[in-house]
């Protein structure tokens, strides 16, 4: 039997899934995490890796010759050198489409989470300052109706999509902006960048981390807003220079911010939003439902079972 060797599988599975599927194809190893040092002994002379962050570089591939497969256990593949696998012959497929319903869902966990701050609320009851309250209601902020508000999409893939059927559900016009002009669906209105970004009172990030997007939140798009303009970043953290955002939020320019990407992770202390105003930081975790994480479980194994039968699906290079 080949051997198969997970670098990382915590993540994927902390104990609420299990790994029968990759049992089944080959002799299964699993690690929690690995370090650098400890990423070419561990693959060793395994054929079958997979990985979700531990990069996977050409000198590692020149160290481990017997690798024919990797399977990236998430839809980013940017951790694997693509073109030093190509050289070598090497298979890489990654995961696409598992978290289109999660992560739209986490979008607006978000976005309510900025309109009615839930959690605060909750947090001041259990402190007895409903108990205390002279009148029978009481409200730490301020509280924010969806309705007729525009939701502007930057990116408008799947999961930007289904974004914009929820905002259409809460009676938000819906505006979308997509390098690629994908047609207008029932909930958009497909607009330049520039409109969107003066037009929407909520402004939400879905397009993938290329070298036209890097740092599209910036100082200059972000003077280009309204003013007390909403932002949501669940994608990719490299979309936002966060120092330009820190210095909006604490302007007040953007009255709130709410990110589940950083740009390096896990945050580093010296992250400017850790300190900004009305901004909510949550660590990446608009994937992880157990729904979302079964689904991307059960790809990988039908990735390397393709594989292995000679017929690759989900293939990046």
């Amino acid at each position: 039997m080949e051997k198969i060797v997970v670098l990382d599988g915590y993540t994927l599975n902390p104990g609420d899934l299990c790994w029968d599927g990759l049992e089944g194809l080959g002799s299964l190893t699993v690690y929690d995490r690995t370090g650098s040092q400890d990423i070419i002994p561990r693959i060793g002379d395994a054929s079958l890796v997979l990985t979700n962050k531990t990069p996977i570089s050409r000198e590692v591939l020149e160290a481990c010759p017997s690798v024919r497969y990797i399977g990236v256990l998430a839809t980013g593949y940017n951790v694997v050198d693509v073109a030093a696998a190509k050289e070598k012959g090497i298979l890489v497929t990654n995961i696409p489409t598992y978290g289109t319903a999660a992560v739209a869902q986490y979008t607006f966990a978000l976005l309510l989470e900025l309109c009615h701050q839930v959690g605060r609320h909750n947090e001041s009851v259990h402190m007895g300052k409903w108990q205390q309250s002279k009148d029978f209601c009481y409200w730490l902020s301020p509280q924010m109706e969806l309705a007729g508000k525009t939701l502007g999409i930057i990116g408008y893939g799947r999961i930007g999509q289904a974004v914009g059927r929820i905002a259409a559900a809460f009676g938000m016009k819906v505006l979308a902006y997509d390098q690629n002009a994908r047609p207008s669906g029932a909930e958009a209105a497909m607009v330049g960048l520039e409109q969107l970004l003066g037009e929407s009172d909520v402004i939400t990030l879905h397009c993938p981390l290329t070298r036209e997007t890097q740092g599209i939140i910036n100082a200059g798009n972000i003077s280009r807003m309204k003013d007390g303009v909403l932002l949501i970043n669940d994608a990719r953290g490299g979309l936002v220079e966060e120092k330009a955002l820190a210095e909006a939020l604490r302007k007040g320019k953007v009255a709130a911010a709410a990110v589940d990407v950083v740009n390096t992770e896990p945050i580093s202390n010296e992250s400017p939003l850790l300190s900004a105003p009305n901004c909510v930081i949550t660590p990446h975790i608009a994937w992880a439902s157990f729904e979302a994480r079964n689904r991307l479980m059960n790809i990988a194994v039908d990735n390397l079972k393709s594989f292995l039968e000679g017929h690759p699906i989900n293939q990046v290079s």
